[in-house]
């Protein structure tokens, strides 16, 4: 009896730290997402978002599908019960940190006093990226060999851009 207790005592420790190693190790470009998002909202003191696997799912299989039978053509994500952001891009490589960099140079447009755009121009993916009740973030990115673009995507919970409220 003394040796099942004990070994199911080393085995509990190395799963738990096992599992806790796991849960901290994130792949490069997870990493890289998850990085640049924090940045723009540290810049306006908006507390971190944390990585979500089921949110980076949803965006994979979403992206592979608009790779596979929509010509890496933007999704509709009007249905979504997240909040989104998609950049498609042509003949050139995206890295994860390029795309979230892409979206808040919208922040040139954003008048946080009044929560409002510049006239003519759109703000809304980047105060998705800093909406601060936005927790989790889950990306993905795939790419069309055949036409050389490329689509990002990224949702986030819960979701922003909530007229009328402003992002921080």
């Amino acid at each position: 009896m003394f040796v099942v207790v004990a070994v199911l005592q080393v085995l509990s420790a190395f799963w738990g730290t096992t599992r806790a190693a796991a849960e901290v190790a994130l792949p490069a470009a997870a990493t890289e997402f998850l990085e640049a998002h924090n940045e723009a909202r540290a810049a306006v003191g908006v507390e971190p978002l944390k990585w979500s696997q089921k949110l980076a799912n949803a965006t994979s299989l979403l992206v592979r599908y608009q790779r596979n039978n929509k010509g890496c053509n933007f999704a509709n994500l009007t249905a979504s019960n997240y909040g989104g952001n998609q950049l498609w891009s042509g003949g050139q490589t995206v890295t994860p940190r390029m795309a979230v960099e892409e979206w808040v140079k919208e922040k040139n447009y954003y008048n946080h006093t009044n929560n409002s755009c510049v006239p003519d121009h759109m703000c809304g993916v980047y105060t998705q990226v800093v909406w601060r009740k936005s927790l989790e973030l889950g990306c993905a990115q795939a790419s069309c060999a055949k036409d050389k673009t490329s689509l990002t995507l990224c949702f986030y919970n819960p979701p922003g851009n909530v007229v009328g409220e402003s992002p921080y």
